[in-house]
């Protein structure tokens, strides 16, 4: 669907994909994620980027695997981040996060083909709102070799544009939460080069889903059909794929 609207780059986000399966975010496992992401490689010919987490390990050797087999499966990108995926001990120290980062960049680099690593720096979104932290961090996994730089959940565009005029790898923003759904030209002019959505349009399709079963548990009303997309217009934008 989204390629037939024209985008031109793709990317799974990991709660969306968890919420997808009934669980909590980072309650999925590495061949999970590996599997979804094989499929939307599978339905479009558009390049795709995955979230892989914290490289489902905190050793760098994991790390670097879980690039080695995100490019087998056909992924061109993944984001790593600087926390461990069970919050007791939240964000690594950052030199640990440097080598993790660096071991995600030397198997991209030995791959056959260009693979971008996004180094994720997740201060903002684990209840840390350490600003110069989080640049300290953006610019140690720059000169590690990350090819973007990615600090989720910043609260507004002065946190953004000064991220942004601190390092010199291209900054991703995701947008849609409230409070951050800025638009696209106010990102460009802070100095976003990359915008990612994470699971907001998860969570457009399933507040519609909320709100019409809800309808019609409280109503007995099945009038939300009336605005929705037909299914002849959404059957066109799929492709018979092999």
């Amino acid at each position: 669907m989204l390629t037939s609207l024209g985008f031109e780059a793709l990317a799974t986000s990991s709660g969306a994909l968890a919420v997808t399966l009934g669980r909590r975010d980072g309650r999925v496992s590495r061949d999970q994620v590996l599997a979804h992401a094989a499929a939307l490689v599978a339905a479009s010919d558009l390049p795709v980027s995955a979230d892989l987490e914290n490289g489902y390990g905190d050793r760098p050797e994991t790390v670097a695997e879980t690039v080695r087999l995100a490019a087998e499966v056909g992924l061109v990108g993944g984001s790593i981040e600087d926390a461990a995926s069970d919050g007791a001990r939240a964000i690594y120290e950052l030199s640990h996060a440097i080598e993790r980062v660096a071991a995600a960049v030397a198997a991209a680099r030995a791959l056959p083909f260009p693979f971008l690593v996004t180094a994720r720096a997740e201060n903002y979104l684990r209840g840390r709102p350490d600003l110069d932290d989080t640049i300290r961090r953006l610019q140690a996994f720059a000169a590690a070799g990350a090819d973007v730089l990615y600090a989720p959940n910043l609260p507004d565009l002065a946190t953004v544009r000064a991220v942004c005029q601190s390092v010199s790898q291209p900054v991703n923003v995701m947008v849609g939460a409230k409070g951050q759904c800025f638009p696209v030209d106010a990102l460009a002019a802070a100095g976003v080069r990359r915008i990612s959505l994470g699971p907001t349009l998860l969570r457009v399709a399933l507040s519609a889903v909320i709100g019409a079963v809800r309808d019609i548990r409280e109503r007995g009303s099945f009038e939300f059909g009336e605005a929705a997309i037909s299914f002849g217009a959404l059957d066109q934008t799929m492709a018979d794929r092999p």
